[in-house]
């Protein structure tokens, strides 16, 4: 009898475990998506887009969703205290040599701050903070960017590609627009939704 009862608990006490790790299971989301490429049609709230590397993909926008025009503007408007994001590689030196910068709004500030892996190149990188000093230099503009865990020098090379985010609004997404959505999310019908959408202004291609 005692160990036809120890059996029982057993069994009781493996069926028990199933919702916890169904629940669990249940609870890990597929990571977002980030997309870059040319809207080429729009029917309500999806999009079909060509993504940069050719192939097609449809994205639904939120009732809610927020449109960004990614505008162009000068290098000069960078500032101590400017609050901006790098798309840079790495060099042997432990700098970050900008291939583009992006100024936030105000609004914005704090936005995914951190450095981290990024998928513009191979091997480039992002990093998202506040700028602490500007400097010209021979080989382009030098700024050091402060955030919550650390900081980067970086070096901005004459020509680097540098873009503001200005408010936008729905009649922006139409066919070719150039766009990049950070974080597009699978939702449980399979569709890619999307609650933000970053538009290239004046036929620009967002450059991060």
């Amino acid at each position: 009898m005692p160990r036809a009862f120890a059996a029982s608990l057993t069994v009781l006490s493996v069926f028990a475990s199933i919702p916890a790790l169904t629940s669990a299971a249940s609870a890990q989301q597929p990571p977002p998506v980030r997309i870059r490429g040319t809207i080429e049609s729009v029917d309500g709230p999806m999009l079909m887009i060509k993504t940069r590397e050719g192939t097609d993909m449809k994205v639904r926008m939120t009732d809610n969703v927020a449109v960004f025009g990614v505008a162009k503007t000068e290098l000069s408007e960078i500032k101590p205290g400017s609050y901006i994001g790098v798309s840079a590689m790495p060099e042997p030196d432990g700098t970050q040599k900008a291939l583009a910068v992006h100024i936030f709004p105000e609004s914005q500030r704090g936005a995914a701050e951190g450095f981290r892996p990024w998928d513009l190149r191979a091997g480039s990188t992002m990093t998202n903070a506040t700028v602490a000093e500007t400097v010209g230099g021979t080989d382009g503009q030098n700024i050091l960017v402060k955030y919550k865990d650390g900081e980067k020098k970086v070096v901005v090379p004459p020509g680097t590609p540098v873009v503001t985010f200005v408010a936008g609004d729905k009649s922006e997404v139409k066919p070719g627009a150039k766009i990049i959505i950070f974080g597009a999310v699978k939702k449980d019908d399979g569709v890619l939704e999307a609650n933000r959408v970053n538009i290239g202004r004046d036929g620009i291609t967002p450059p991060m």
